[in-house]
């Protein structure tokens, strides 16, 4: 098993080494997709368990997705739901196939071995991740997303963030993939309250982009050490990155709050507001420290 996994390595080593000697042309850029893909195919006509697992997961949410869809277009009319289409389709699929992409990531963090199915932590992860695809669908069409709205949908999202984490210990289903997933959910979700709060002027531009900063400056560095030096970045949880997290997302859940709730949030937001700002820097320097000593 352990032969299998360095093998894959290797031979990712080996795309992206190519890739960069080619200075990223866009032919070096097709047969880097192309062989990605066709690992990505071998990967899942290998473990046939693992693929129906994904199309089960892929069809249940496609299902929720089209059921809200519909619960739109009730609500809102068939022109919002037009206008909703083209850009939560987009964000879907694109979930979706970024999933089947990644299958050969789920693998257990400690020994490498290749996990069966994907399991109900994913499913979680998936549902925060539609959660997120509606709300950057609604930005992407320009409707406007309503505060109790954006404030289901993150509350949701909160509950999916806390149970992943703990069934994925439980059921020994801890793989890469989940956690490439769960950051993914966050930004997304994140990245659209941000812009909401801003277009309704209740977070200043400045700040939502320092919030947003927090999962985008990551991103960026795992990109470039992954393509412009072959080396992958290590994306497991710091102590600062877990209260940066719950801080930022009670300083959210109070710009969300009703207005039976203001007696609270006029005293607890500015508090909140700089403990998240200080976390916020923290946690990336927590991060880079982390993968310096790994290294």
């Amino acid at each position: 098993m352990q032969e299998s996994v360095n093998k894959e390595n290797q031979f990712v080593v080996d795309l992206l080494t190519t890739l960069r000697k080619e200075r990223f042309s866009l032919a070096a850029w097709w047969r880097f997709l192309l062989r990605s893909w066709n690992m990505t195919c071998e990967t899942a006509n290998n473990n046939p368990a693992l693929k129906r697992s994904w199309f089960r997961i892929t069809t249940l949410l496609s299902g929720l997705a089209l059921s809200t869809c519909i619960l739109v277009g009730f609500l809102e009319g068939p022109l919002a739901l037009l206008r909703l289409l083209p850009g939560f389709v987009f964000c879907v699929v694109w979930q979706q196939s970024d999933l089947f992409w990644h299958l050969g990531l789920h693998r257990q963090v400690q020994i490498g071995k290749l996990l069966p199915i994907l399991g109900i932590a994913n499913l979680l992860t998936g549902l925060r991740g539609l959660g997120a695809s509606f709300l950057l669908g609604r930005l992407l069409s320009g409707l406007t997303t309503p505060v109790w709205l954006a404030l289901v949908v993150f509350l949701f999202g909160v509950a999916t963030d806390m149970l992943d984490g703990q069934v994925a210990r439980r059921t020994k289903m801890q793989s890469k993939l989940g956690q490439i997933l769960d950051g993914e959910a966050d930004f997304c979700l994140y990245l659209a309250l941000s812009i909401i709060l801003v277009q309704d002027a209740v977070l200043p531009l400045w700040l939502g982009t320092v919030l947003i900063l927090r999962f985008f400056v990551p991103l960026i560095a795992a990109l470039t050490s992954y393509f412009l030096f072959a080396q992958p970045v290590r994306f497991g949880s710091t102590v600062w990155g877990k209260c940066a997290g719950v801080m930022q997302c009670l300083y959210f859940f109070l710009l969300l709050a009703p207005p039976q709730l203001a007696f609270v949030t006029q005293f607890a937001t500015l508090p909140l507001l700089v403990a998240t700002l200080a976390l916020t820097v923290a946690a990336p320097i927590a991060q880079i420290v982390a993968n310096i000593r790994i290294r």
